[in-house]
């Protein structure tokens, strides 16, 4: 389903949307990780804004938000979420693809409506709606960008997100951008998407290697503690390092034109809000909304930074 159809459905519906009277409420569930890092605590954030509006305009719903800091909490509370709420639909990020997909599954079996957001299942076809950026866009976006910084190819090092169907997307888009470019990455460790963890990381590939060119970090967490370990280290020899998602901190390096941040790349955490209003939809109206809404992946340098900066924003 596109864009533009959701969007049409979303705005005939709330328009349509009536309250209920003496019928019960619906219940909608919505499992999210806990805010471990940036872009999870903008997600958390917006999702929280999202239920706290939604409850207004559509009174015949239910709202239930739990957070999980591991794969098995995020288990226990959709399981949680079915036996003592009686869920009507589940809105669900998934901390990791493989150990969320059973229980998801039971979930839609049990004839609940399922939303899943960003980190796919590792069985595809479980959920009633998807919603996510443009993975394999979002890598490409980040290789074509290294491709034109480095117009003479050199050696890189990048770091990947948690094991997830969108980190493989992303790293496929990456590889299949800067094929031929002469470009080479000589290391790729997972930073699972976590300031600490890509400190460390990023130390071991500085041991490791005496010429690194640049860094695809794939994200701005995982940027920030590469920049750390580089600064700690006093390396002179990296270019620049690439993030992405959008970080106001990073969005504003780019738009002061730091050397080692000259750009980023968009994956907006607002996207659960997106996935939240949508399903409300489908509890209160007959408009389609099912299949899959793709958020685009945009390039961020300093002639457009401006356009993405929200100094309001917890992300």
């Amino acid at each position: 389903m596109t864009f533009t159809r959701l969007a049409a459905a979303a705005v005939m519906a709330a328009a349509l949307a009536m309250p209920a009277l003496a019928q019960d409420k619906k219940v909608i569930g919505v499992s999210i990780p806990a805010a471990t890092h940036g872009w999870a605590g903008g997600m958390n954030f917006h999702a929280q804004e999202a239920i706290n509006r939604l409850k207004t305009v559509y009174p015949q719903l239910e709202f239930v938000l739990a957070t999980a800091s591991d794969p098995a909490k995020q288990v226990n509370d959709i399981e949680d979420m079915v036996a003592t709420r009686k869920i009507n639909a589940l809105v669900v990020l998934p901390f990791e693809s493989e150990p969320l997909t059973s229980p998801v599954k039971a979930v839609a079996d049990s004839g609940a409506w399922v939303t899943v957001v960003d980190r796919g299942l590792a069985i595809p076809g479980i959920e009633d709606l998807y919603v996510a950026g443009d993975n394999t866009g979002f890598g490409r976006v980040s290789g074509e960008y290294m491709v034109s910084a480095m117009p003479n190819g050199g050696k890189i090092v990048a770091l990947r997100g948690i094991p997830t169907t969108i980190d493989n997307e992303r790293v496929a888009g990456f590889e299949e951008a800067i094929k031929g470019s002469g470009i080479e990455i000589i290391d790729m460790e997972h930073g699972n998407w976590n300031r600490d963890d890509s400190f460390t990381v990023m130390q071991d590939f500085l041991s490791k290697h005496d010429k690194i060119d640049a860094v695809w970090a794939s994200d701005d967490d995982m940027a920030i503690g590469v920049l750390a370990a580089i600064e700690q280290s006093g390396r002179k020899d990296i270019q620049f390092v690439l993030g992405g998602a959008g970080m106001k901190e990073m969005i504003a390096k780019v738009r002061d034109n730091d050397k080692m941040v000259p750009a980023d790349v968009t994956y907006p955490p607002s996207m659960i809000a997106t996935a939240i209003e949508l399903t409300a939809v489908g509890m209160t109206s007959t408009a389609p909304v099912s299949g899959r809404f793709t958020i685009g992946s945009v390039l961020i340098t300093p002639e457009n930074a401006a356009e993405f900066y929200y100094p309001d924003s917890p992300f």
